[in-house]
């Protein structure tokens, strides 16, 4: 492993998960340490699900969101992923001199109102403020406690061969606006952040059936990144039809301009679902009903063959190994 940090080892890719392993599992591993979105406790009379965010975006304020919608709705999201019903967030700010007063008060404004759309409450919270320079305007760590649905059990350890990979929207919106608000390569595109609270998206799904093995939320990394760790974690081998994966015209654009691969583009509203194929049409119909998930979609399979693997069926009929995630493609896009 390298003897400092880089920014590869935020990007959420094969970096961040040698970090983790190296340093911060090989010191804080206990029984209930997660490689989920979010730790499952047992408590009398059922199970938690507990969770960490931090966030850095840069910038703070992106078509779509801020840093202060985002910060919600990553904890909101990961709790979801769990199966659990976001009850309370604390929030801890972290600020750097001189920042802007209104502009802390329309990221406060942002929290309040997606808060409210998630039904959950802040109810404890810290602020610090840092020396000019210490940081880069604002940072945000939220932490949630969510209600875990009776007989739910979602797990990136969970995914089994047979079962179909559905994605709940179309991918890459989020990591695709902060790299245009960032106007480092003078393009312009329609194209705004999928930022969104998803309890109601999931508990739509876990209505058709509580038996869905997995439940991810595509952030850091994108949906690439996700599929990888998922078919490391269950030991599948996964394949995609790359015709099926919805991306908007705006972010197919931008990605044929620059190279990039869309599938590796952080989203902060989409929803990566692993579940049996025999429910996988009826959760679909229901998602195309939602207000986050009106372009959901069946993009692949879960296969017992290339363990560790995701395949990707191209338009003309070939396959090709999906590259596995790595390096720095857009620091600080949450």
């Amino acid at each position: 492993m390298d003897k400092t940090v880089t920014l590869a080892h935020g990007a959420g890719g094969k970096q961040t998960s040698e970090l983790i392993n190296k340093i911060f599992k090989a010191h804080f591993s206990n029984p209930d340490l997660t490689a989920d979105d979010a730790a499952v406790l047992n408590f009398d009379g059922g199970k938690l699900a507990f969770t960490t965010d931090g966030f850095i975006v840069s910038p703070s304020e992106f078509k779509g969101g801020n840093i202060g919608k985002l910060s919600i709705c990553g904890t909101v999201n990961d709790l979801s992923c769990m199966g659990a019903k976001p009850l309370y967030l604390s929030c801890a700010f972290v600020i750097e001199e001189g920042f802007p007063m209104d502009k802390l008060e329309k990221i406060a404004v942002a929290m309040e109102k997606t808060a409210k759309e998630a039904n959950v409450k802040i109810v404890a919270g810290d602020t610090k403020v840092a020396g000019k320079g210490q940081v880069d305007g604002v940072f945000i760590t939220t932490t949630g406690i969510g209600k875990i649905l009776d007989n739910v059990n979602t797990s990136g350890f969970n995914a089994k061969p047979g079962d179909a990979v559905i994605v709940t929207g179309d991918i890459g919106r989020h990591g695709c606006t902060v790299l245009l608000e960032r106007n480092e390569f003078g393009i312009e595109a329609d194209v705004a952040s999928d930022c969104a609270p998803l309890w109601d998206t999931v508990k739509s799904m876990l209505d058709v059936s509580k038996d869905i093995h997995v439940i991810r939320d595509a952030t850091r990394g994108g949906v690439g990144t996700v599929l990888y760790e998922i078919a490391e974690q269950s030991k599948v081998g996964i394949e995609l039809d790359s015709k099926n994966i919805p991306v908007a015209e705006g972010v197919r654009g931008v990605c044929g301009m620059l190279g990039l691969e869309p599938l590796y583009l952080a989203c902060e509203g989409r929803l990566v679902v692993f579940a049996p194929k025999d429910t996988a049409e009826d959760i679909v119909s229901v998602l195309h009903k939602g207000k986050y998930s009106k372009n959901a979609a069946i993009i692949g399979e879960v296969t017992s063959d290339m363990t560790g693997c995701v395949v990707l069926k191209t338009e003309i009929g070939s396959e090709t190994l999906l590259p596995q995630p790595g390096g720095e493609l857009l620091p600080r896009i949450c």
